[in-house]
């Protein structure tokens, strides 16, 4: 029995998506499952010279043996789902929990409009509606739809059984753990709890199935849309440092700040973290560009790595060096 579960340790946007794919390839798990709330989290993937951007699937498709699967405590626009299947060519391994929620046009329509969208910087994805429809008991599930009977499967029975098997799985987190509906900057906060409890509930796994949690840093921190980031630069300063990044999902201006060492401490704590990945070293280091080794590594960006694995006391084991899903530095 092996299962890894990671997640984002700050606001999202911290290259999960990447680190998830090379773990999907190098690992070669059975079942690469999805937890978190819904398609309002984009996940950006190079492979070649083609570049995908997920919302839907869990990241790890690119490895063509894996089942890949979403959990029950994720909300699915079915529209987004069969067209992701469609195009990344994954029909016939892709699969849906009968309770996974179902947004509707309805969603969407409450999702473009008022507090949520003024206030919060909401997606417009209609996830936060549905989860909100969810906890009011009234939010339609996979099951009761009939066009989505052929990918419906008991997904946690799925995940468990593979484990019993001395299967791996990898599970798949979304957004950052600062974006918490418990745990994160309160209410500019995703609409479920993301932290490596919440994604475990979320695909039907218990704490004592699980064997690694990687927790993923970018080398410095980034947030899409309105809420607290300590020291903010300026938008300039952003693009001075190569810093200026876009959502993946709503394609807005990311907002940067250097690495942030109380954030990430917090993190460590709460995700209950024995592993620390690492990405974008290269944008810090440009020396440091596809490098697969840690001893082609710069001094520097050697240092800078020793010191986040002295002042958080965790291993840094898998480190991003360039967008291509092979650029990393594999130290486990």
């Amino acid at each position: 029995m092996t299962s890894t579960v990671v997640v984002g340790g700050f606001f999202g946007d911290e290259g999960k998506g990447k680190i998830i794919s090379y773990l999907a390839i190098k690992d070669n798990p059975k079942i690469i499952v999805r937890g978190g709330a819904g398609p309002n989290a984009g996940h950006t993937i190079t492979d070649g010279d083609r570049v995908y951007k997920v919302r839907m699937l869990p990241s790890g498709f690119l490895n063509k043996d894996a089942k890949v699967m979403i959990g029950p405590g994720v909300v699915i626009n079915p529209e987004v789902l069969k067209k992701e299947i469609e195009d990344f060519d994954v029909s016939g391994r892709s699969f849906i929990d009968k309770h996974c929620g179902i947004i509707e046009e309805t969603h969407l329509n409450r999702d473009s409009k008022g507090e949520l969208k003024e206030k919060i910087g909401s997606t417009g994805s209609g996830t936060g509606p549905a989860n909100s429809d969810r906890a009011m008991r009234v939010l339609k599930l996979a099951k009761d739809f009939d066009s989505l009977s052929s990918l419906i499967t008991d997904v946690p029975s799925e995940i468990n059984s593979a484990l019993s098997a001395n299967e791996h799985v990898l599970i798949e987190g979304t957004q950052g753990t600062f974006l918490s509906l418990w745990h994160g900057t309160y209410p500019f906060v995703t609409s479920k709890d993301v932290t490596a409890s919440g994604i475990c509930a979320d695909v039907g796994i218990g704490p004592t199935k699980v064997d690694e949690v990687i927790v993923v840093f970018k080398s410095y921190v980034t947030r899409v849309g309105t809420g607290p980031l300590d020291k903010e630069l300026s938008l300039d300063e952003a693009e001075k440092k190569g810093w200026s990044e876009f959502g993946t999902v709503t394609g807005r201006q990311r907002r940067a700040a250097d690495f942030d060492f109380d954030l990430a401490r917090r993190a460590i704590m709460l995700n209950g973290a024995t592993q620390i990945s690492i990405t974008k070293l290269d944008v810090l280091f440009s020396d440091c560009a596809g490098k697969t080794l840690y001893d082609e590594l710069s001094d520097d960006a050697k240092s800078f790595i020793k010191n986040i694995e002295d002042e958080l006391n965790t291993p840094v084991t898998i480190i991003g060096t360039g967008p291509a899903v092979n650029d990393v530095v594999d130290r486990r």
